[in-house]
């Protein structure tokens, strides 16, 4: 994983990821209501500094990395994934070659 952004950049990334695997509005979902209060919770203000904002920084970043890891990792099944039996025809024709045509018009 790479170094760590700023806080907002991790919760903006959260959010897109949320978005994406959510098939219906994201915003009434739990896990956006505890992402945003656990951000909320865990901000510095100028009353309080929160030690563990750079533990739930860096928890958060892992949970991006994680939800993106998922989601490419779906793409990638999607696109490469067997689709069972293939004709030569279209093995062939995948890796760029032609079959022979047999002699008589049978092929």
């Amino acid at each position: 994983m790479a170094a760590l952004g700023s806080p907002l950049q991790t919760f903006r990334g959260l959010l897109r990821e949320l978005r994406h695997a959510s098939g219906r509005p994201y915003r009434d979902t739990p896990a956006y209501q505890h992402i945003v209060a656990t951000f909320r919770a865990h901000r510095v203000t100028g009353q309080k500094l929160c030690r563990a904002q750079q533990e739930l920084h860096f928890q958060a970043a892992t949970y991006l990395c994680l939800l993106r890891s998922v989601r490419e990792h779906t793409a990638l099944h999607r696109e490469y994934h067997g689709k069972g039996e293939r004709s030569p025809e279209e093995v062939a024709g995948l890796v760029g070659f032609r079959l022979p045509q047999q002699p008589g018009g049978k092929g």
